[in-house]
């Protein structure tokens, strides 16, 4: 049986039970776009998410970047920056 990771939820919402691995490729592909640059719109972020992962990713790739994003912003990895719209996201301070 393959490891399961229980994803967090920013307003403390119930998270979802997803395989490790599938949240370990979204997480390294968020962290590594925002890294690379600086801060994005969500849009963005989705669109080059499911180009760059649409061959090698063995999932719905827009269920799982919505999922583990979230996931990020509960555990403090990333942000949302407050006043923007559309939605912009940014590594948070401490990474």
């Amino acid at each position: 049986m393959e490891e399961r990771i229980m994803t967090q939820h920013p307003d403390g919402k119930q998270g979802v039970n997803i395989l490790t691995r599938r949240y370990t490729a979204i997480r390294i592909a968020i962290l590594s776009e925002l890294r690379e640059r600086g801060e994005m719109t969500f849009k963005d972020l989705m669109a080059r998410l499911t180009e760059r992962l649409a061959d090698s990713f063995d999932g719905k790739v827009g269920w799982y970047v919505v999922t583990v994003k979230l996931d990020l912003e509960a555990r403090g990895t990333i942000e949302r920056i407050p006043g923007k719209s559309p939605q912009r996201l940014r590594l948070a301070a401490a990474n």
